[in-house]
């Protein structure tokens, strides 16, 4: 029984393959088919395709063309466009040359009987002209006896504010005499101190040590002593006589070796001290002046210690602003 059964169940497996066979083969079949419909619709289309590119190169190449074409008929409008533009240029160029001919034509005209009325004017001007001349010529008469009048009494003022000039100078070196030899009486003893013209001249020995412009205390005592016979002679002086006393720094033409870097600083240096001095003793600083003048104003031009000692100095001047 069992046999028999193994036996009908090979039976039915033997039986089953020619199908499986028949349904492949089908299969494979109309697979082919579908690859042979897809090759022959890929080579129609292929074919498709390219005719349609080439079509469209061509319609490319004919809107290259047209491009072409376009710009080169832009171009030649835009020329006319320009031609037009200049021709009406010159026309309008034209109208306002015409314009303005006929304004100055015009003008013209106008000028010529400005001018005419102007004349006719000038004639009628002409005639009042001389009338006033005539009258001017009378009153130039009377002005010149008047300006002969006012030359004399310029002449007669200059002369009288000359006098006056002399009276304030003459007043000036009254002062500066006074005061001068009252600092000689009371200088005469010491060295170093002397009257040169208009101007008291201190030894620079006297008032500083060597290449400084510090006053020394000998110094110090011989500023206080012209401080006091200034402004004694100071307070007789009237307020309308201008005067100043004038404070210069003369150094000598040695090369200096301190702080000053020159001549110039050291000799304006000590006048300026000297100054300083003065206006603490109570001198007014609106009668003092300090300057410098280095080593170009020598009273000797000599080359001895003793010229360089003359040269080296401090000079008090009393004189008018």
């Amino acid at each position: 029984m069992a046999r028999r059964s193994r036996r009908q169940s090979r039976a039915s497996e033997l039986n089953a393959w020619p199908g499986y066979v028949d349904a492949l083969s089908t299969l494979l079949m109309v697979i082919i088919f579908v690859l042979l419909v897809f090759v022959l619709g890929q080579a129609f289309l292929s074919v498709a395709l390219n005719k349609r590119q080439q079509v469209l190169d061509q319609l490319q190449r004919e809107v290259a063309h047209l491009s072409q074409m376009l710009s080169l008929e832009q171009g030649h409008n835009r020329s006319l466009e320009q031609s037009v533009a200049t021709l009406q240029k010159e026309h309008a160029a034209d109208e306002a040359t015409e314009a303005s001919l006929t304004a100055q034509v015009s003008q013209q005209a106008a000028e010529r009987d400005s001018a005419r009325h102007q004349a006719d004017d000038l004639n009628n001007q002409l005639a009042q002209l001389s009338a006033q001349l005539a009258a001017v010529s009378t009153a130039l008469e009377i002005s010149q006896n008047e300006v002969h009048d006012r030359d004399r009494k310029i002449d007669n003022l200059g002369m009288e504010l000359n006098v006056a000039l002399a009276r304030k100078v003459e007043q000036l070196q009254r002062y500066r005499s006074e005061f001068f030899g009252r600092l000689r009486d009371v200088l005469k003893d010491t060295k170093g101190i002397q009257v040169v013209g208009d101007r008291f001249v201190f030894q620079s020995e006297v008032l500083f040590p060597v290449g400084s412009a510090d006053l020394s205390p000998e110094g110090v005592q011989q500023i206080k002593v012209l401080g006091r016979t200034l402004k004694q002679v100071a307070q007789q002086i009237p307020p309308s006589v201008p005067w100043i006393l004038r404070v210069d720094g003369h150094a000598d033409r040695l090369p200096i070796h301190t702080a000053f870097p020159s001549n110039w600083e050291l000799s304006s240096a000590r006048a300026i001290t000297v100054v300083k001095m003065l206006i603490a003793d109570g001198i007014d600083p609106h009668h003092l002046a300090a300057t410098g003048f280095a080593d170009f104003q020598p009273l000797d031009k000599g080359t001895t210690p003793e010229a360089f000692a003359r040269n080296r100095r401090i000079e008090f001047r009393l004189t008018d602003r």
